[in-house]
């Protein structure tokens, strides 16, 4: 017997107060570190190195100092701007589109505006994820002693 549910938002959905991209991310991140931790190593890039961190490594080691959770945050927002643009198009277009009733023209408009509003809504929590999330990080180990 199998079961299937679906969600009108399934971004929306947290496991534990974490997000199913936080949770796959952090997953990665883990398993990479085991991984290198046994010397195992990933797959070789076809490039020859002479010394120093390759190019990847320096780009994400410079000045970076947000941890795997923020980063997927982060991420999510920037998504879900573009997936809000895009749908502010979509409302756009119906709006100046004609319809054969003024009735389904309102259907439609409000369809979009109901997407726009579980958009904004999912925005709304990331956003609160995120100001969590830094507020951990910058409370958390990031003290120094003065004293000599």
């Amino acid at each position: 017997m199998s079961l299937t549910i679906g969600l009108s938002n399934p971004a929306a959905v947290t496991i534990g107060g974490k997000t199913a991209a936080t949770i796959n991310a952090l997953s990665q991140a883990e398993a990479d570190a085991s991984a290198e931790a046994l010397g195992i190593e990933k797959e070789e890039s076809n490039q020859v190195r002479t010394g120093g961190p390759a190019q990847e490594d320096s780009k994400a080691e410079s000045g970076d100092n947000l941890s795997i959770t923020v980063k997927m945050l982060l991420k999510r927002m920037q998504e879900l701007q573009k997936q809000l643009q895009e749908q502010q198009q979509q409302l756009a277009a119906a709006q100046a589109q004609s319809y054969p009733t003024p009735e389904a023209k309102s259907q439609a408009v409000m369809s979009i505006q109901g997407q726009i509003a579980q958009t904004s809504g999912a925005m709304a929590e990331v956003a609160g994820a995120l100001v969590k999330e830094m507020s951990k990080s910058s409370t958390s180990g990031n003290l120094v002693s003065t004293t000599a």
